[in-house]
């Protein structure tokens, strides 16, 4: 079998964007029934506005220490060592901002929990590249819900009947059947025991590293091919204007902080893929 794609490039979308309308421009044209549509988590929470702006937040004790010593010690050591993190991550991390830095944990420590807050980066899926000042994007609390209308709609528009899956850049680690997901999704087969925990023992097995297919409303797929797809969907969509906050600041030449919107809307942007098993 042979898999067909095709990947639409949008504008931004800014919150308040009707992405569902958006898709289903982009894709009307070409959709035949069977069809996947994979979209990207982060420009359905932007659009959507589950964005959190960290200007205003006042760290505690316990945000401080995961920005300082956690980060900037352990991960940008011992840990990101032992883990296998390249020499860019590293020397990212050595630098970790600490008052920018200690807000981002402290916005972890309120949205996903202790767990998630440990790892290094996206943790429990919040995303701070591709947003402009101190916005990040937060995980989608009922993805499953959004697959479901996004189906929904393209069928009654369009009447296609596609499988949708909504599709997040962490990385999920295979060994054989077990799929450890870097936090709990709605996929079947996908399985999450503790935030942080997933990264290290991913890495330090050498687990297989394919990106998460967080929610899939249509036909039953199975985890492994879902995993795959998401992983070549990772492949296809790029970057935007930086896959970190440290490459989308080097790449506008500016602050962490100095990204605007009409920044954002210069970069091309690539959420939607469709895909054709023939």
């Amino acid at each position: 079998m042979r898999l067909r794609t095709i990947t639409f490039k949008t504008s931004f979308w800014r919150p308040e964007t009707d992405y569902v309308s958006e898709i289903i421009r982009v894709t009307s044209t070409h959709l035949k029934n069977g069809d996947i549509i994979a979209v990207s988590e982060k420009a359905v929470s932007t659009a959507s506005g589950n964005i959190y702006d960290e200007a205003g937040v006042l760290p505690g004790t316990v945000a401080k220490f995961l920005a300082g010593y956690w980060t900037k010690g352990l991960w940008a050591g011992p840990l990101g060592m032992i883990t296998g993190l390249k020499r860019q991550p590293l020397n990212n991390l050595k630098n970790y901002p600490a008052e920018e830095g200690a807000a981002h944990k402290q916005t972890a420590l309120w949205h996903v929990g202790l767990l998630q807050s440990l790892r290094h980066y996206s943790e429990g899926g919040i995303d701070a590249s591709n947003l402009p000042y101190t916005y990040v994007s937060l995980p989608l609390s009922k993805p499953i819900e959004v697959a479901d209308k996004i189906r929904e709609t393209v069928f009654q528009l369009t009447g296609k009947k596609v499988t949708v899956m909504i599709m997040d850049g962490d990385t999920t680690y295979s060994w054989r059947n077990l799929h450890l997901a870097p936090r709990v999704v709605d996929t079947p087969g996908l399985v999450h025991f503790g935030g942080v925990l997933t990264f290290i023992i991913g890495r330090l097995f050498g687990f297989k590293a394919r990106q998460t297919p967080i929610a899939i409303s249509g036909d039953i797929i199975n985890p492994d091919r879902a995993l795959w797809y998401a992983n070549l969907f990772h492949k296809l969509c790029g970057v935007g204007a930086g896959r970190t906050v440290w490459s989308m600041s080097k790449n506008m030449e500016t602050s962490f902080t100095g990204v605007t919107w009409e920044m954002l809307e210069e970069v091309d942007h690539f959420p939607v893929t469709l895909m054709r098993l023939e």
